[in-house]
């Protein structure tokens, strides 16, 4: 099958799958930490209240080795975590830092600018963001788009969309 280019980069590539229930999310979660790309990634996630985003990063940073507690940045907006997996950050030979965002308290675009976070963004790692949508253009173009939707039996149905060759990476 032949995709148009987005925007020069990279043929879009859309995958759809179905999570029956967590253990599915789980076994994703581990077959997407397992790929090399992951550790330069921007995926964005995207569901109602529920959809089971944060899940699916609990899974996703359990799998990468994040240690204890993994918290919700519901709250406090983000959550920083470094490993000491310098094989996943080969080019810097340091350990993989990661940040979840969860933008659904803000209110207005700007929050982001204001918070700071274009240094988070520009630096090397694995950057995870729950409700994209409320920080209107200030994101860079993500690798991947987890899109999940609920379904009435608790299963859930997944397209995941791939925007640069870093998401393609991910996705293969």
């Amino acid at each position: 099958m032949t995709v148009p280019l987005i925007e020069g980069r990279h043929p879009l590539i859309v995958k759809n799958m179905t999570w029956l229930d967590e253990a599915s999310t789980e076994s994703f979660a581990r077959t997407l930490a397992a790929q090399p790309a992951i550790g330069r990634a921007l995926i964005e996630l995207q569901g109602d209240l529920g959809a089971g985003k944060t899940t699916f990063v609990r899974h996703l940073l359990r799998s990468l080795g994040v240690p204890g507690r993994i918290k919700s940045p519901t709250y406090a907006v983000v959550e920083a975590y470094t490993l000491d997996a310098p094989a996943l950050d080969a080019v810097h030979n340091q350990g993989l830092a990661i940040w979840h965002f969860d933008f659904y308290r803000f209110n207005d675009p700007n929050e982001w600018e204001e918070a700071g976070f274009r240094e988070s963004f520009a630096s090397p790692g694995l950057k995870l963001v729950e409700w994209p949508e409320k920080v209107g253009d200030h994101l860079p173009l993500p690798d991947l788009v987890i899109h999940i939707d609920m379904l009435p039996d608790a299963s859930r149905t997944i397209t995941l969309t791939a925007y640069t060759p870093t998401g393609a990476e991910l996705l293969t």
